[in-house]
């Protein structure tokens, strides 16, 4: 029982680590910030198992930390106001041609990530934005002024929606 609380206590707490992260740092993530997760899993799977390394104590972590997540799930589809907390909502960076500066510095994009996204997307000026949303898992979506094409700043292509 003392593992399935640990790993309560763990899965909790890296739950709120990662939202306090926000959505672009778990979006593009350094190869620096990539090992320290590697190192974190180490870390917590020491704090869990406390130093335990019987294949039960690693199957009652796992297993705990499925239950968690499994009950983020739920949770999130069945209230759908608690759903913007645990997941996040969309932020809407430019509208109409124009950045909004308060939510850029809010999500923590600055005029030069906005600006290599928006090229990614293949959108050369921001007079051709009609809308820029900066979705939950940290990709910005872009809504053309032209055409009303929606286009995805990782892929490219259209958005499915």
């Amino acid at each position: 029982m003392d593992i399935v609380i640990r790993a309560s206590i763990m899965f909790l707490f890296l739950f709120g680590l990662i939202r306090l992260m926000g959505k672009r740092e778990l979006g593009q993530m350094a190869p620096f910030e990539l090992v320290m997760l590697i190192v974190m899993g180490d870390l917590v799977q020491q704090a869990v198992t406390h130093q335990d390394f019987s294949i039960t104590a690693a199957v009652l972590a796992v297993l705990t930390f499925a239950a968690w997540a499994l009950a983020m799930n739920f949770l999130s589809d069945r209230f759908p106001r608690l759903r913007r907390k645990l997941e996040g909502a969309p932020a809407v960076l430019v509208r109409a041609g124009r950045t909004i500066d308060a939510n850029m510095r809010r999500e923590g994009v600055d005029q030069d990530e906005l600006s290599s996204e928006m090229r990614i997307a293949g959108i050369a000026r921001l007079d051709q934005v009609a809308w820029a949303i900066l979705e939950p898992e940290g990709k910005i979506s872009f809504i053309r002024k032209d055409d009303g094409e929606v286009q995805n700043a990782d892929k490219g292509g259209p958005l499915d929606q």
